[in-house]
């Protein structure tokens, strides 16, 4: 791993990629498939976050893919105040619980390790290997590789409506966490948001279309635009 790695940032990023998204596939429909929801898709999450945490660790990479504190203060990023209203979006619309308490803790847990593993292939080793050559490119693909990668959930029963919505305000938000990675320096930030909003899903209660369209609106439009304000700001403080 560590050979390919120093080999070929990216297509590190890419192999890691493919591993998350077919594993976890796969890990979700024997879960399935057996009657407990992410009843494999746990312990699978986990051994890939202890694999990729401890190869960061073992080669002293911590700050080169932002597992570190922030860099500055925390007004100069508007006190990641749109972050935090993205990260409630499941709460919105109410609250609600339709699963046992079991199989609730199964899901949050996974959506945590979804999180964690998420941002640190996607805005780390995606993000950092594309930076060597062209940082616009690397922000572009970036956040519309982890827009597009949403398609997925098609394969696992996910109306096309809903997953054609996920897959823009998915690139948004995307996009907002990678300008707070460039920014930063830190991808915990993401990490955070990220966890919250794919843990706390399990408490969104079913939206009709024009809230679900309207969500998606207010989404981008934060992602977006937060994005661009990170972006900004920092080449004006970098002059």
């Amino acid at each position: 791993m560590k050979k390919l790695f120093q080999k070929d940032e990216v297509w590190f990023a890419v192999l890691w990629i493919i591993l998350y998204v077919i594993g976890f596939a796969n890990a979700d429909a024997i879960s399935d498939s057996i009657g407990t929801p992410k009843l494999l898709t746990v312990p699978f999450g986990f051994l890939l976050s202890v694999i990729l945490y401890r190869f960061i660790q073992q080669n002293s990479l911590q700050a080169h893919f932002g597992l570190c504190p922030v860099q500055g203060s925390y007004d100069r990023f508007g006190y990641f105040l749109p972050l935090i209203l993205i990260s409630s979006v499941n709460f919105w619309n109410g609250i609600a619980l339709n699963r046992g308490i079991g199989e609730a803790v199964l899901y949050i847990v996974s959506m945590c390790l979804v999180g964690f593993l998420e941002e640190v292939i996607f805005r780390g080793f995606l993000f950092k290997g594309m930076c060597q050559t062209n940082v616009t490119s690397a922000i572009i693909v970036s956040s519309l590789t982890f827009g597009v990668g949403h398609i997925i959930n098609l394969l696992l029963g996910a109306p096309l409506f809903d997953t054609l919505l996920q897959l823009v305000y998915a690139s948004a938000i995307g996009f907002c966490y990678t300008a707070v990675f460039y920014v930063s320096g830190s991808i915990l930030p993401c990490i955070l948001s990220h966890a919250v909003v794919n843990s706390t899903s399990i408490f969104a209660i079913e939206a009709d279309p024009s809230f679900s369209i309207a969500s998606t609106v207010v989404q981008t439009i934060l992602g977006v635009g937060y994005g661009l304000w990170l972006l900004r700001r920092h080449q004006k403080i970098s002059k």
